[in-house]
């Protein structure tokens, strides 16, 4: 079987590293790809939003089965395009992707369907935006309504962080065209947490938990970033509230899907605020979450194609999905100044120092005359499993000590229960 992986970070690396595990999987091309991806599979010089390339690629060399990592393509409608030729692609339609697309949709969607979230409004005019900024109370959350690589959410603390977040969203176009619309919502006090499942038309399974960890500083201080890092199962994940979410919040979004007549199939990643109140939607993604995806795939048994085969000819509920009961903790290696300005290119050395049965899932790197370098913000997960999540911990971070490169920053506390 050939399988094409759209997509070049850390997410596309742990599918890769999946696939590369099941034996029906014979060649495995990732466009771009990255450094890490590159020991398991063909890498392919095609941006990733490439989607006329992609195509082209995909019918040349016959591939089975082309997966999507990012949301970008998704939302641009690469499925579309591919469906039309008749290849079989992993994903949502362009129109189901604007559950992540666009935040107005989204939250739309979800008070249509009685889905518990955050009061909110969505806003065009700066001024009217402003004059009605302070009925949210404080902190609240500012959302730019299009795609912002996971950084289009601020929560101002007062009225004058508010203003200035409003101009630099819609005045200034700080994230381009996606903060033309904007959603203010109140903000929801409570613990963070997210789930994956696979869907079909008929069926929702969710995943086995992961608590992601989006701060970039130890303690959930200091601005929000793509995540540094991830543990699966999630502590708070309990059996009383896993029921409540399937109740309140799968079953509800695959009845919204049904009768808006999106045809979802694929990833629906739904970040979670439990709150004091019950659990409340914060935003769904439409692909794999990353970090996340690390470490729940960490854990997968089953043949991660097998669940996708299954789910493009909506049989989803004919296959059982097994984990690992081992334990699984991913860790973020970052650029210095990351979410902000940071270098690329800085030698990364000491990864073939690591334990064997340490991961490294590459999220930015690349190989600059024969050496391996940093080439994004997030760098490298660091991955281990163990019997408890505290004992997968203890592994990363002595693994971590062997590694370095300049400005490397990463949090200290994640799964280590301090």
């Amino acid at each position: 079987m050939k399988i094409l992986i759209i997509g070049g970070g850390g997410r596309e690396h742990a599918i890769a590293w999946k696939l590369s595990n099941e034996d029906s999987v014979k060649t495995i091309y990732c466009a771009p790809g990255n450094a890490g991806i590159a020991e398991i599979a063909q890498c392919i010089d095609i941006n990733d939003s490439n989607i006329e390339e992609l195509l082209k690629f995909a019918k040349d060399n016959k591939v089975d089965l082309t997966i999507v990592g990012p949301e970008v393509p998704l939302v641009k409608g690469i499925v579309d395009e591919f469906e039309k030729e008749g290849l079989k692609i992993f994903g949502p339609s362009k129109e189901c992707s604007q559950l992540e697309g666009s935040k107005a949709f989204s939250k739309d969607f979800m008070i249509r369907h009685n889905i518990p979230t955050a009061k909110y409004k969505e806003y065009t005019n700066i001024d009217e935006a402003i004059a009605e900024i302070d009925s949210f109370g404080y902190p609240l959350v500012i959302k730019a309504d299009g795609l912002a690589a996971g950084k289009g959410v601020v929560i101002p603390q007062n009225r004058e962080e508010a203003i200035t977040t409003l101009n630099e969203m819609m005045r200034d176009k700080k994230f381009g065209n996606a903060g033309e619309k904007i959603v203010i919502e109140e903000f929801l006090k409570g613990i963070e947490n997210s789930i994956l499942a696979f869907v079909d038309n008929n069926t929702i399974i969710p995943m086995v938990s992961a608590k992601d960890h989006k701060k970039v500083y130890n303690h959930e201080q200091g601005p929000n970033t793509g995540g540094m890092g991830t543990f699966s199962p999630s502590e708070i994940y309990t059996d009383k509230l896993a029921k409540e979410i399937e109740e309140n919040v799968l079953k509800a979004t695959l009845e919204g899907f049904k009768k808006d007549r999106l045809d979802y199939k694929g990833i629906l990643f739904i970040g979670l605020m439990i709150t004091e109140d019950g659990a409340k939607v914060l935003e769904y993604n439409v692909r794999f979450g990353d970090p996340e995806t690390q470490s729940v795939l960490f854990r997968l048994k089953t043949d991660l194609h097998k669940i996708m085969e299954h789910i493009l000819d909506n049989k989803l509920n004919e296959i059982k999905i097994e984990y690992k009961k081992e334990e699984a903790v991913c860790v973020m290696l970052t650029s210095g100044g990351y979410p902000d300005v940071y270098e690329k290119g800085k030698l990364i050395e000491g990864v073939s120092e690591l334990d064997k049965d340490i991961v490294v899932f590459h999220s930015g790197t690349k190989i600059s005359y024969g050496k391996l370098v940093t080439n994004g913000g997030r760098v490298l997960g660091i991955t281990a499993s163990a019997n408890t999540v505290e004992e997968a911990a203890r592994k990363v971070y002595e693994n971590i000590n062997k590694i370095s490169f300049e400005g490397m920053h990463y949090r200290t506390d994640i799964g280590t229960g301090i």
